[in-house]
């Protein structure tokens, strides 16, 4: 009997134990539960505050390298930045610059879109056609700049609407008001050399343009062709020994060579004139010109829509930079022996009083 009850209270206890053991498992485990569940709910909160802000890699092909064009590049990033989209915060830049080679600007798109990236900034006509030849059956939006002639360049309809997931801002020249000031600057001239690069349509576009308008203000245009950069120290000489001034167009493959240029015309005691406000700092004399920041900015705020979701490529016709100014070189007029007239320089955007 003794026996029996030791044995009921033994199993009594040891039940009692283990019970309470479980308990305290079961308590353990409990806790273990609650502090996976807090952190699953953590990271889950960490996940959306993450996704709240998006972040974006774009590919920046650049055609060539001269200050234009890096003026677009320059404009365009500050433009994406007005508009919250910021380098080293929320924007990965890939930067790419053929060097005026049309099969490298083929390969940089190729690149980019290997990458998957959200958008292709093009710099120049001929980065921008690549683009988006190279990337449309994606549907991998263009916003392109620099591009004189969208609807030649087979970028636009002729009503300004994009041909796809492409859009832009073109640096269109301002011709007449050129003309008008090559008139008043050189009140003798006759003959205006124009050297271009046969391979840029936005060029011939400009050629037909200029030698339309020059009649009226009793210029005629004398043409120089080139194919290649290599072509260029000839045709200059042969263009030179024709004419009493040198227009210098937004031609990519000219303009990259522009300081040859400058130096072989300045022996010559010939004045060349710019199409823009980095031609005129390096050695143009003048130009009734575009500033290319303010074109890029213009350029990256219209990239920034597409990127946020509020406006697609094909939604936005291209745009044209509304103002254009006339820029002087002081210095530049000193060395040819001419005076640049108040009427312009007092209205002046900039004038400079040396050489860069």
């Amino acid at each position: 009997m003794k026996k029996t009850m030791k044995a009921l209270l033994l199993a009594a206890f040891t039940t009692a134990a283990l019970a309470g053991c479980s308990g305290k498992a079961a308590d353990q485990t409990t806790a273990a539960d609650t502090a996976a569940d807090t952190t699953t709910a953590g990271a889950a909160e960490a996940g959306d505050q993450a996704s709240d802000g998006a972040s974006y890699t774009i590919g920046i092909g650049q055609f060539a390298e001269h200050g234009s064009l890096d003026n677009c590049r320059e404009g365009f990033i500050q433009g994406l930045a007005m508009e919250g989209i910021e380098e080293g915060k929320n924007l990965t830049i890939l930067y790419e610059n053929s060097q005026a080679d049309g099969g490298t600007a083929s390969q940089i798109i190729n690149n980019f879109a290997a990458k998957k990236v959200d958008l292709i900034c093009a710099i120049a006509t001929p980065m921008a056609q690549a683009a988006y030849g190279g990337v449309k059956k994606e549907n991998t939006p263009v916003i392109y700049t620099a591009v004189t002639d969208p609807v030649a360049a087979a970028l636009a309809n002729a009503d300004g609407t994009p041909v796809g997931e492409v859009t832009g801002t073109s640096d269109k020249l301002p011709v007449e008001k050129q003309l008008e000031m090559i008139r008043q600057v050189l009140p003798d001239a006759k003959k205006i050399g124009i050297l271009y690069s046969t391979s840029e349509v936005n060029s011939e576009t400009a050629i037909a343009e200029y030698k339309a308008a020059a009649p009226n203000y009793g210029f005629e245009i004398v043409e120089g062709a080139v194919t290649a950069t290599a072509d260029i120290p000839l045709a200059t000489d042969s263009l030179l020994e024709k004419v009493d001034c040198l227009n210098n167009l937004t031609d990519n493959t000219v303009v990259s060579s522009l300081p040859m240029i400058l130096d072989k015309a300045g022996k010559k005691n010939i004045p060349v004139f710019g199409s823009e406000v980095e031609q005129v700092k390096i050695g143009c004399l003048a130009s009734i010109g575009l500033d290319y920041i303010d074109l890029g900015k213009q350029t990256g705020q219209m990239a920034a829509k597409v990127l946020k979701g509020e406006a697609k490529a094909s939604e936005q016709n291209f745009e044209v930079i509304a103002e254009a100014a006339f820029y002087g070189n002081e210095k530049v007029a000193e060395n040819l022996g001419l005076s640049l007239p108040e009427e312009l320089t007092k209205s002046a955007a900039e004038i400079f009083t040396d050489i860069k």
